[in-house]
């Protein structure tokens, strides 16, 4: 039995309202709770109700005789039917009035409409028949499945020959054989052939295909299983009971022309008709030709007949007696050449698309008669004239519906020369010679166009990507001068054997052209895209010609680099751009974007809370470099940096969007900003043995970073190498930014919007004009850092680099030197006062920090300290950093007790605005001021900061940090008690002098050691805890 499709039991279960089902029968069923209703089971004596339906779920289940199931199963349990004759009764919606009393019994009274009108006669019964299998197939997607499986999909073919399906459904819309109109009826279906005598139907499971003349009569039926699931022995291939009677597409062969297919069976006879081949026939097997063909042919003046019987041995014998017959009737006979054991169908399958691959096949049937073959008109297929002149740039169409009122199918074209006689048999139409011009080529937009002698040749695609050891494009040929258009584009690999080879195949049978000819093309095209991709990668890996400057545009740009007040006017220009206030993290990000071109660029991390305007201040720097000198990127993968290319990086600004989406890169970055180049090795393929070997990538530096984070705590690696810009997220600043974004939606702002384009472009051409120059800063001797832990080794740096920028920008306002070392001449400009200056200025911003973040009596300590200190500098005439002062001289200068300066004195040594000394073994720890009276007023500074000019200059301004003074032996005072007391405050009376002791110079000696003692190096080895202890 055909199987019904899952589907459709699926929506029989779930459209199919089961309550509604059973009330129809007479049910009465009761609510019960939200989802289930209750009544009495019709299938056993029931007194109190047991029938369970759940609305939700659409199923019953009777608790007394367990019966249960869905719609479906309701019907079959209820009208005593079997599953496929449930289905069809819920389909067609047929009343089901069984009596509610009634036990469930088989049905014997159909309640499905027969299809056939009893009283019709043995010719019309068959034909109704045949309508009810149609109407079948159209509804049944497994029969409808098999068609396309072969190739059998065109929209008309069903219609056309009122093909059906069998899916043994007829019996159950006739009456049973008990009753007698059931009997009756059934024998005469029998009596046709629709029905055996076991009361099967005898095409059950099959695709039908009637033979109908030309009055509509039904002659013959062809059955063709669908399935192959079946029991050993069951015939795939039926007909009905006795001999075989009409021909098949009788239309198709009277409007021949003259030319008739003719197939083996009807499946391959159907393969050529959607083809495009419409005079096709077909003989009902290898010896089923019949008298009834051959009359057909003679009255429709048929002169040639091509048989397409399948290429296997049965085939063949056939073929030859069929050919036979048919030259004793005077018909030209040809033979249609499939490869070995395939047949039509089996072919147009494999070599797509079939209306190409079957022409020819046509094209080169071979001619089994002897003197001179008549010419073949069939080959030219039909429908290419739906292809106008520029088929070449569509796509390939599929082919067109053609009716059974189209014109002659076999139209003949230009005459094709004649085979001349030969002792053996030919091929009808002989190879044309292969033509040798010269190609040529145009270009246009990518594409490469080559006319090898009559073939054109249109390549797209070949330039992405340029891979030398790659080629794939689009490629497509055809012939300019053919009028039916024909042509074959495909996508492929010129590089791949099996590609290139298919694609031969294909265009041969498109254009019917030699293979040998093809292949000889593919190579020329191959040549000459190789030719032309080696001259774009060249292209592509030489330097950028980018457009240069007009005479105007470099004189604007240089009068901005040589006006005496350029950062001002950066600024001032940043304005007009929209950026609002931020002053100083505009100076400095765009100082950082110049330091690109120096060996040591500086790295610039924005940090803000979400949307506070971090990347509006990136992206307003960025727009003012140029578009060479930066790569931006959303995000970096950890692997990504080395594979760049050696030099894409080097001078350049690398921007990336988010610091979270490089963290993975977080560690390739660090050590570009450090060592000024990234290396990796890489297993990867020898390109000449194949072996695996070790590949080193390398990334050359300097560049500038530039990232933006949210992040509150930075890693500290990256964040040691950059400078930390912090967007002001002030009530101010918001109001501010709301004016401008206010003042832009009015015609000034139009107006400043049309005058950002000229502002930006002046400051490109300005970068531009910029030049990888050495600075030297003559000052850098009189500079002063902090120096109190090894991380500001870094900050120094970044200090230093902030100045050098700052010097680079000016560079064409300072006149350019030269010094010839080891026979070079090195170019160079200088430092200025100003310049260091200005980055004071931003370094005790972006470096810097407040008084505010001390307590009011630490910050008083902190001033008394600091204006002691500069008394007593001014008395010694020293350097402040060569002031050592112990706790007890504080305590006498203050008057505070030993514990509360113990308290304030340890937070300014945590904040670092004192520095601890270890004194030599025994002795404790003396002190350093760090703090030189900055940010009295709330300011930001650095401490440790100075500039040219500021200190006036001691001696001994090289000595090092802690180390002992050579000769400087001034007695101190006497040291009395110990630096602290046993009491934490009042101290002894008697004990502490009236005035404080004097300081002492850093490396002053408290006592002489013998020389066989053990020195404790500065910051190591201490002899004991101490609160103030700091190592350096």
């Amino acid at each position: 039995m055909a199987r019904i499709a899952d589907s459709e039991i699926e929506r029989l279960k779930a459209e199919v309202s089961l309550v509604r089902l059973i009330e129809s029968g007479g049910v009465k069923l009761a609510r019960r709770g939200k989802d289930e209703m209750l009544g009495c089971c019709p299938f056993h004596e029931d007194d109190t109700p047991s029938l369970s339906v759940s609305v939700a779920k659409n199923l019953f289940h009777c608790f007394g005789c367990q019966a249960s199931g869905g719609p479906i199963d309701w019907v079959m349990k209820r009208e005593g039917v079997s599953f496929r004759h449930a289905v069809e009764l819920l389909r067609d919606g047929a009343p089901l009035d069984t009596p509610a009393s009634s036990s469930p019994v088989r049905a014997t009274v159909r309640k499905l409409a027969a299809p056939v009108a009893f009283d019709a006669d043995d010719a019309a019964l068959l034909t109704q028949v045949i309508g009810y299998y149609h109407e079948t197939l159209k509804q049944s997607p497994e029969a409808l499945a098999y068609l396309a499986s072969r190739g059998l999909s065109h929209p008309e073919l069903i219609e056309r020959f009122r093909l059906g399906y069998a899916d043994r459904t007829l019996g159950l819309r006739l009456p049973e054989k008990n009753r007698k109109a059931g009997a009756e009826i059934r024998g005469r279906l029998e009596r046709i052939g629709i029905y055996r005598e076991s009361g099967h139907e005898h095409l059950t499971g099959s695709i039908v295909v009637p033979v109908i003349d030309a009055q509509g009569v039904v002659t013959e039926v062809y059955g063709r299983k669908i399935r192959n699931n079946l029991r050993a022995g069951t015939p795939m291939h039926l007909y009905l009971p006795g001999p075989h009677r009409g021909v098949w597409n009788l239309d198709g062969i009277m409007g021949s022309g003259g030319e008739v297919i003719l197939a083996e069976a009807l499946i391959d006879a159907m393969t050529f008709w959607c083809a495009g081949f419409r005079n096709v026939t077909a003989a009902y097997g290898t010896g089923g030709f019949t008298d009834d063909h051959l009359a057909a042919f003679r009255s429709a003046g048929v002169e040639r007949v091509l048989i397409a019987f399948d290429r296997d041995e049965a085939g063949d014998k056939g073929g030859t007696q069929v050919a036979e017959r048919l030259m004793a009737a005077g018909i030209a006979v040809f033979r249609i050449l499939f490869p070995r054991g395939m047949d039509a169908n089996a072919y147009a399958q494999s070599v797509t698309p079939a209306s190409r691959s079957l022409g020819l096949l046509i094209r080169k049937a071979e001619w089994l008669g002897s003197g001179r073959a008549p010419a073949i008109t069939s080959a030219h297929d039909p429908l290419t004239a739906v292809l106008g002149a520029g088929a070449e740039d569509r796509a390939e169409p599929s082919p067109s519906p053609v009716s059974a009122a189209e014109p002659d199918l076999a139209a003949s074209a230009a005459p094709e020369p004649e085979a001349m006689p030969l002792p053996e048999p030919s091929i009808a139409t002989p190879l044309p010679e292969m033509p040798a011009p010269d190609a040529t080529e145009t270009r246009g937009d990518g594409e490469i166009v080559l006319l090898l002698g009559d073939r054109r040749y249109r390549v797209r695609g070949w330039k992405k990507p340029l891979n030398p050891e790659s080629l794939k494009v689009n490629l497509l040929v055809h012939r300019p001068a053919d009028p039916e258009g024909r042509f074959h584009v495909d996508t492929l690999d010129l590089y791949a054997a099996k590609a290139r080879a298919a694609f031969v195949r294909a265009a041969g049978i498109e254009l019917g052209e030699s293979e040998d000819v093809l292949k000889h093309d593919l190579g020329r095209v191959l040549l000459k895209l190789e030719e032309c991709q080696e001259a774009e990668i060249a292209a592509a890996l030489a330097p950028e010609d980018h457009p240069g400057m007009s005479a105007a545009e470099r004189a604007e740009a240089m009068a901005l680099l040589q006006s005496p007040d350029l950062m001002d006017r950066i600024l001032a220009d940043f304005a007009l751009c929209g950026v609002v206030g931020e002053a100083v993290n505009i100076q400095t990000g765009y100082l950082a974007c110049v330091s690109r071109l120096l060996d040591r660029p500086l790295a610039v991390i924005i940090q803000s809370s979400s949307a506070a305007g971090k990347s509006a201040m990136m992206d307003a720097v960025l727009a003012m470099m140029p578009a060479d000198a930066q790569v931006r990127y959303s995000a970096m993968t950890g692997q990504s940096l080395f594979y760049m290319g050696e030099t894409n990086l080097k001078h350049r600004i690398l921007a990336i969007a988010e610091e979270e989406g490089a963290s993975t890169a977080s560690y390739a970055l660090k050590l570009l900003q450090s060592d000024g180049e990234v290396t990796i090795a890489s297993t990867g393929k020898d390109a000449t043995t194949g072996n695996l070997v070790t590949q080193q990538y390398r990334v050359e530096g300097p560049v500038m970073l530039f990232l933006t984070t949210t992040a509150i705590d930075i890693d500290e690696e990256l964040m040691n190498r950059c400078l930390v810009l912090t967007v002001d997220e002030s009530r101010e600043q918001t109001r501010a930014i709301h004016a401008l974004q206010r003042r832009r939606q009015t015609l000034e702002g139009l107006l400043a919007d049309e005058d950002r384009a000229a502002t930006l472009a002046l400051h490109r051409n300005a970068q531009a004009l910029l030049e990888s120059v050495a600075v030297v800063n003559p000052f850098a001797d009189t500079l002063t850092f902090l120096d109190d832990k090894t991380r500001t080794r870094r900050d120094h740096m970044k200090y230093l680099t902030l100045i050098r920028a700052i010097a680079l920008l000016h560079q064409h306002q300072r006149p350019v030197r030269t010094v010839e070392h080891r026979g070079r001449q090195l170019r160079y400009i200088e430092v200025t006062e100003a310049d260091i200056a200005r980055a004071n200025g931003l370094a005790h911003e972006v470096l810097g920090r407040t008084l505010d973040e001390l307590p009011p009596q630490t910050r008083a300590l902190l001033s008394r300290i600091h204006r002691w200190v500069a008394a007593e500098c001014e008395r010694l005439a020293m350097r402040r950093s060569d002031l050592r002062f112990t706790r007890r001289q504080i305590r006498e200068v203050t008057g505070w007790g030993d514990t509360q300066l113990k308290v304030h004195l340890s937070r300014l040594a945590d904040l670092e605005y004192v520095l601890v000394h270890r004194m030599k073994v025994g002795q404790g720890h003396d002190y350093e001021l760090l703090y030189d009276g900055e940010g009295e007023d709330g300011e930001r500074f650095l401490m440790g900061l100075s500039g040219p000019g500021l200190h006036a200059p001691v001696e001994d301004a090289a000595r090092g940090y802690d180390a002992p003074r050579s000769g400087d032996r001034e007695t101190r005072s006497a040291p009395g008690r110990g630096v602290d007391g046993a009491r934490s405050a009042g101290g002894r009376a008697g004990e502490i002098a009236a005035s404080p002791l004097p300081a002492r110079r850093s490396g002053d000696g408290a006592s002489d050691l013998p020389e066989s003692h053990i020195p404790v190096l500065n910051g190591s080895g201490a002899s004991y805890p101490h609160p103030l202890a700091a190592s350096a």
